[in-house]
């Protein structure tokens, strides 16, 4: 055995360093293994094996990491300390957790071996659970040679142990959303939507609560993600909805549902049949079944697209020639030169699973319309999709529709969460601008028009006024954007119209007053009244809930104006960019407390329940294939607690 005065590593208190013939070796006291011991080889290696020697367990981890030699001393120092700082400064290891509550158990720290092997099989669930990662992840090879180089103490676990885990994760964070729906000041809107799995074709339905919390934030908790079978009926589909709100409990909380635009009016009639014999929705239901704003926008797009079939397959040739040799390309430029044209615009192949990259495609073509037109004279043998001039007209005028939606979309999913009120003014637009469109003289243009409005007025009968209260309770707006838009739509029948949203106006308020903490005083005025009369019962208290009602309106009217009438009759809000609704309700609430309550529930509506990344999408949403195959129950619980953990991250 060697002994140097140079070993001044600290390793070397745990190897001896031994000569064999011209070179060194360094054997772990502990394990026995042989290193290189020579000095050229450095002690990294030394302390790495130290790290994962499985037969030293009573030395610390983390000192051969902040430990430092001292150069006039044989000490040594755990952590350095600047001379300069306070005495009681101390060093803190900071644990970000996921779980908010405390955990008592020991953790991995400096100069210790300890482990947390629960908390640390939850992290790992986690992980799965927040990445789509597949449960099967945990027997591959690769990933237990990871976390064995990485923590050796780490018990690795089954497959089955971390499905368990998730479901363990899923029953705890489900018992928030609980509590989160119990202190809830206002209602709940719910939006459905059906996912597929494109290795069997299986069918979910994704339910999702949209609210408005104490903090006037706009939030979404994925409630449900259940297996719907094809065969099912109406009634089927009604019963599965009915069945998950009330499991959640919040049937008598709701608001409004939100659907796409295929789901069939019975399923809706039949929910809201069963929530309107219990009493449970505002104005007997007129505003509960609403549509989704994207959808219709994707639809009708779908149809511009789909008249435009043999157009676009005739740009794709060309283009696809223009990009076919760096020869043909150059020309194309060269002759874009020669012409003038402006646009500097990429000619590509649109990807046919976004609608919205069809619309570019066509676009930055019809902007080269007469450089193509040079080509084929300068090539007519192979430039032999050239568009006609009337097809040329459409494609332009078409994309002019396109526009017009990719817009609007855009601005629909421009936030996270947008609230009710900016739909409004975007939709009144498109309806303004399919009236037109509907008159022009190319029977060709006009028959598309035709097509897209009816689809549009399906969705403006079921939708319109539940838009309209929405940008009534906007103070930048009021009752000014209906006199503004209405006369434009409808003509002489716009008051009527007008008058007819804003009697529901008054109705919804009338029922929040109801409600309201200003109306308790009258409310307990009759219950001292019912409870000190002799042979009142709850029968008694019953029968005269219409009295507290019809004496609530009559005091209104005799009193001072009610928080509807000052908000209306003040001036308007000055427009400007950076307006947040909710932030100016929550400011005015003490002001006008019914009226707030009344636009915390309307203002909620989620009018479009469209992810951004998606908006474009031609087809459905689609589960991640790495679950697909998993039980329903399992299915279900990774992809609420995902939602919701994700969005405990986010806030």
């Amino acid at each position: 055995i060697v002994n140097s005065s140079r070993l001044k590593s600290i390793v070397w208190n745990d190897f001896d360093r031994v000569k064999k013939g011209d070179t060194f070796v360094a054997i772990c006291r502990h394990c026995k293994k042989k290193l290189s011991g020579s000095s050229t080889s450095g002690t990294s290696h030394l302390r790495n094996h130290l790290i994962r020697c499985q037969r030293r367990s009573n030395h610390g981890v983390a000192q051969y990491f902040s430990a430092k030699d001292k150069k006039k001393e044989g000490s040594l120092a755990l952590v350095t300390i600047d001379q300069e700082q306070k005495n009681d400064e101390v060093l803190s290891i900071v644990n970000l957790r996921y779980e908010q509550e405390q955990i008592k158990s020991e953790h991995v720290g400096i100069g210790s071996n300890s482990l947390d092997q629960r908390r640390s099989q939850f992290d790992l669930a986690r992980m799965i659970i927040l990445h789509n990662y597949p449960l099967a992840m945990v027997e591959h090879v690769g990933f237990k040679i990871f976390v064995r180089n990485l923590q050796p103490l780490f018990e690795l676990v089954t497959r089955n142990k971390v499905e368990a885990d998730c479901m363990e994760i899923y029953a705890k964070e489900k018992q928030k959303v609980y509590e989160i729906f119990d202190k809830l000041p206002g209602k709940i809107s719910v939006s459905a939507d059906v996912w597929t799995a494109s290795e069997d074709d299986a069918a979910y339905l994704s339910l999702a609560a949209h609210y408005i919390d104490e903090n006037w934030q706009l939030k979404k908790k994925n409630l449900n993600f259940v297996t719907i079978d094809p065969s099912y009926t109406e009634d089927m589909h009604s019963e599965v909805i009915m069945n998950c709100l009330m499991d959640w409990d919040i049937d008598r909380k709701l608001f409004s549902m939100i659907f796409d635009s295929f789901t069939s009016d019975n399923i809706v009639e039949r929910i809201r049949d069963r929530l309107s014999q219990n009493r449970f929705l505002h104005c007997n239901g007129q505003l509960f079944d609403v549509r989704c704003a994207v959808d219709l926008l994707n639809r009708m797009a779908h149809d511009a697209l789909e008249t435009l079939c043999e157009i676009t397959r005739k740009i794709r040739e060309s283009i696809r020639y223009v990009k076919s040799s760096e020869a043909t390309q150059a020309t194309f430029n060269e002759l874009a030169d020669e012409v003038q044209v402006e646009t500097k615009k990429c000619l590509c192949i649109d990807n046919p699973l976004k609608w919205n990259s069809t619309y570019l495609m066509l676009e930055a073509a019809s902007e080269y319309r007469k450089v193509f037109s040079c080509l084929r004279d300068r090539d007519p043998v192979n430039m032999k999709f050239l568009l006609s001039d009337p097809e040329w007209d459409r494609l332009i005028t078409v994309t002019s529709f396109l526009k017009l939606f990719v817009e609007v979309t855009n601005v629909f999913t421009r936030s996270k969460y947008p609230t009710a009120n900016i739909f409004f003014p975007e939709i009144c637009d498109i309806h303004l601008q399919l009236i037109e469109w509907c008159k022009n003289p190319d029977e060709y243009i006009s028959s598309l028009a035709l097509k897209m409005r009816k689809k549009f007025e399906e969705y403006w009968y079921k939708c319109s006024s539940g838009l309209a209260v929405a940008a009534m309770l906007d103070p930048r707006f009021k009752m000014k954007l209906l006199e503004y838009y209405y006369p434009q739509l409808y003509g002489d029948s716009a008051t009527e119209l007008i008058d007819d949203v804003f009697e529901c106006i008054k109705s919804l308020y009338n029922e929040h007053s109801i409600v309201s903490p200003l109306a308790s005083s009258i409310n307990q005025g009759l219950d001292w009244q019912a409870s000190g009369s002799p042979g009142s019962g709850k029968d008694s208290r019953d029968r005269l809930m219409g009295f507290d009602k019809f004496l609530h309106e009559t005091s209104q009217a005799e009193g001072s104006s009610s928080d509807l009438d000052k908000y209306l009759e003040e001036p308007l809000f000055p427009r400007n960019v950076d307006f947040n609704v909710l932030n100016w309700w929550k400011v005015h609430t003490p002001r006008y407390p019914i009226l707030s309550m009344m636009a915390r529930n309307i203002l909620g509506i989620p009018i479009s329940k469209v992810a951004a990344e998606s908006r474009f999408d031609t087809g459905g949403r689609m589960l991640n294939h790495n679950w697909s195959s998993l039980p329903p129950t399992t299915i279900q619980a990774l992809m609420c607690s995902q939602d919701w953990i994700r969005s405990e991250l986010e806030s």
